[in-house]
Parts: structure tokens; C-alpha cells; sequence
């Protein structure tokens, strides 16, 4: 955006009134205008307040690289959602889960083949790559082949086409696991206790997934029940290493025996404590409840998490490649994915349509039933809530019902130009700056 564009954009008649629907959407990226009405009346039929004309809303995209005002929306509602779910007290989820067997699982792909590393000694010094270099931190080549021609791609972009399936065969098998552990039968669990979890998916530099997922065992009823008696820490921790080395999904391969895929070696479980620190002990620290759900609801709006100029949507033809700057790594991938989604063998995996994800099918955020709130909820509470303070301006009582007629349709998606999409996103930015500098603010 230059600087003549930006001063003929301040000076149109329309800017005050773009910028006020701009401001309303929080500086969303891609706004959804609508076009209609809205009346607001008391149960008596008096018409506290109409609104007619234009107005915007945001696109909702949880993804950063998308809309970075509206991802910052979902990663605020995910905090809370994992959160409540750990630290209980919010949400209708009592402060007593703290008191139950909690444990913050980290679940990982295999390998398909040596990839480039950067690793320290203990003195930290950095131990040079099998290929003879000393990586820096961001190389853009870390987590990619060695040899790119021995590299499994077919059996990488299978695995994390399977990943989904995979966790809900492990959460199965957990639930066994458990059961004998505490020498009850699959039904006799089920009716004594309840596996309740929040997971979400972070791409690696390889470019797959692995599950960061906070799992707690309550009883039958859920967060108000307390787990049965037995049921500890590190009965909990042994089982889900158990089911981890143990759960398998068998897949056909395009030219030769099934292959038969499992999680990685690496299976970090780490206790959450229910200390006053309550938080996750390592090597670092402890990490408090509230860094554990910001640090997990921070992949909820990731996308594959490259720097390089990766779709962020489904891609029509292999020719879109040609467009974006991708490491040869990652279009290989894409390429590998394309490919095996014209065979009839994965037709059901839809893998063409998730090509620009890498393969992977599935929700970056996951979470049981009975683990915490639900989005719809905390997005309920978000609309009452404006609702409430709108009344109130009104005069009206917050406790009396009233009555709304919504009437939109829809008239297009996103701004106009180039500049005002940069103008909203620079508005978006300053809100998360002002955000920050009031957090960290002693």
C-alpha cells in the first residue's frame, strides 16, 4: 500500500462509514456483508430499537495466516475452553478436576526417512547435521530428507490422512487399557468412569502432524464426578504409553504389502500438577494452567505452520504450485497427495481436497463430550452478553425478554480493495499490541 493510496483511502467520502463497520468486525480480513434488518421489541410490542441498511461481520476464520483478527477471536475462546477444562472454576466445570489424574500427552509421527537436524550438546553447542552442516535455527531445510528419493512421501501422506483415525483408535485402546488396569471389563469402565481430553494438531518442519493433548479421568458423570477409587496419576500415565506403543491402523499401499501405521517413538506424558502452582513440571519449570491452555489453543489457528507461501485453501490444480514459493519438500507432499487421490484405492479419503493441507484430514482442536464448554456455548454467552449491554443503553430492563427479528441477506465477502484489507489487518494488529502491552504490564 503506498502512500498515495493510503491518503486517497483517509480522504473518501465513505471512510468514516467503512471504517466504523470495519471497527465493528474487529478488523476482520475478510468481513461477510450483509444487507437487511433488525428489530429489537419488548413483550409488550414497543419497538426499542431497528436497524436497516448494511452491516459486516466477521468471517470467523480460525486460521492466522487467513484473518489474523478473527484467529485471534477463536484462540481467546479455545484458551478458555481448555482452560476450564484443566483449571476448572468457569464454564460450569468445577474447581475439583484439579484434584484428578491429569496428564499433558504428546503424540508424534514416525519417520519416513532421515531428515536434516539441528541439535545441541550438553555445552549447547550445536552438533552438526549427518550432511556435515551446522544448521541454523531457521533453516528453511530442517525436517526435510536427507535424500528426497528414499524418503517415504506415499507413506507419510497416508499416515497423516490416518492420524484422525489413529487418536480414535488410541483413545479406544486407552479406555481398555485402563479397564484392565483396574481389572474391570470395557463395560464395567463405562459405567464406573469417563476418559475426558482436549487435543489439537501441530505440523512439524516435516510437515506432520503430532496431537498435544490434556487428558483427565473422571467418574461416570463427568468433571462433577469424582474418578473411582485406584484410578491415579500413574496408573493413567502407564496406560496411555500402553495404548500409544501399542494402537496400529492397517492401510492398503498402492504397489505392495499393506502398510501398517503407528505412532512415533517420541511419546512425551508429562503429570499437570494439582500443586498451588498447578501447572505441567519439565526440565523449565512448571508451567501453570493458563500457559498450558494459551500454549495449546496457539496451534488451534495454525495452519501448516510453514513461513513460506503455503495454501491456505483447497488447491483446484497441481499448476497452483507454480504460483507459490514452496520448499521442494513440501510441494512433493502436495504432489505425493495429489497423486494418490486420483487413485480409487484412497478415493474415500478425499485426498485431493486436503492436498493443501498436507493430507491431514482431521480438526486441529478436538475435545470429549464432558471435557469442558463447547464453542457454541461460549460464543451463546458472547452474543447474550452484547445483547445485555446493548439493552442497557436502551434503558430497558436486562432481566425482562425481549423479543429479535433478524432479517439479512447476504451481498458479498471480503473489502473492496487491497488497501482497505491492509488498513483493517494494521487495525487488527494495534487491538493485539494494546492487548499484550496491557497483559504484561506489571
Amino acid at each position: 500500500m503506498s502512500t498515495d493510496q493510503l491518503t486517497a483511502r483517509l480522504r473518501a467520502f465513505d471512510y468514516p462509514i467503512w471504517r466504523a463497520r470495519m471497527e465493528a468486525t474487529g478488523g476482520c480480513a475478510h468481513p461477510v456483508r450483509l444487507r437487511g434488518s433488525s428489530t429489537v421489541t419488548a413483550q409488550d410490542g414497543r419497538v426499542l430499537t431497528q436497524r436497516t441498511g448494511e452491516v459486516w461481520a466477521p468471517c470467523g476464520n480460525r486460521r492466522e495466516t487467513v484473518c489474523p483478527a478473527c484467529s485471534d477471536r477463536y484462540a481467546a475462546n479455545a484458551f478458555h475452553l481448555i482452560r476450564a477444562g484443566l483449571a476448572g472454576g468457569e464454564k460450569g466445570i468445577p474447581s475439583t478436576v484439579t484434584d484428578r489424574p491429569r496428564l499433558f500427552v504428546t503424540l508424534t509421527a514416525p519417520s519416513f526417512g532421515p531428515v536434516h537436524s539441528r541439535r545441541l550438546s550438553t555445552r549447547g553447542r550445536v552438533i552438526p547435521c549427518p550432511c556435515g552442516r551446522h544448521h541454523r535455527d531457521h533453516d528453511p531445510d530442517l525436517g526435510t530428507p536427507l535424500d528426497p528419493d528414499a524418503y517415504d512421501y506415499t507413506g507419510s501422506v497416508l499416515w497423516q490422512a490416518h492420524a484422525g483415525k489413529l487418536w480414535h483408535r488410541f483413545t479406544i485402546a486407552l479406555r481398555r487399557t485402563l479397564a484392565n488396569a483396574l481389572s474391570w471389563t470395557t463395560r464395567e469402565f463405562t459405567a464406573r468412569a469417563r476418559l475426558s481430553y482436549a487435543k489439537v494438531a501441530e505440523y512439524q518442519r516435516r510437515g506432520l502432524v503430532h496431537f498435544h493433548a490434556a487428558i483427565r479421568l473422571d467418574g461416570p458423570d463427568g468433571p462433577s464426578d469424582p474418578p473411582p477409587s485406584g484410578a491415579t496419576h500413574e496408573l493413567l500415565r502407564d496406560a496411555v504409553t500402553a495404548a500409544a506403543r501399542g494402537v496400529t491402523v492397517d492401510v492398503d499401499s498402492p504397489d505392495g504389502p499393506p502398510l501398517t501405521l503407528r505412532w512415533g517413538t517420541q511419546v512425551d506424558v508429562r503429570r499437570i500438577n494439582a500443586q498451588a502452582a498447578a501447572g505441567v513440571t519439565d526440565e523449565t519449570g512448571e508451567i501453570t494452567d493458563q500457559r498450558l491452555a494459551g500454549y495449546i489453543a496457539k496451534y488451534a489457528t495454525k495452519g501448516t505452520g510453514k513461513t513460506d507461501d503455503h495454501p491456505d485453501r483447497p488447491i483446484r490444480s497441481l499448476a497452483h504450485l507454480d504460483h507459490l514459493r514452496l520448499h521442494p519438500h513440501h510441494r512433493r507432499i502436495i504432489e505425493t497427495a495429489w497423486h494418490l487421490g486420483g487413485l480409487d484405492t484412497y478415493a474415500a479419503l478425499n485426498l485431493r481436497k486436503w492436498a493443501h493441507m498436507l493430507g491431514f484430514r482431521g480438526h486441529f482442536l478436538t475435545k470429549s463430550r464432558r471435557y469442558s464448554t463447547t464453542f457454541r456455548a461460549i460464543r451463546q454467552d458472547q452474543r447474550t452478553w452484547r445483547l445485555a449491554e446493548h439493552l442497557e443503553r436502551l434503558g430497558h430492563p436486562p432481566d425482562e425478554p425481549v423479543i429479535v427479528v433478524n432479517d439479512w441477506h447476504l451481498v458479498g465477502i471480503g473489502h473492496h480493495t487491497q488497501t482497505d484489507r491492509e488498513l483493517a489487518t494494521a487495525h487488527a494488529e494495534r487491538i493485539r499490541e494494546q492487548r499484550t502491552t496491557r497483559r504484561d504490564r506489571p
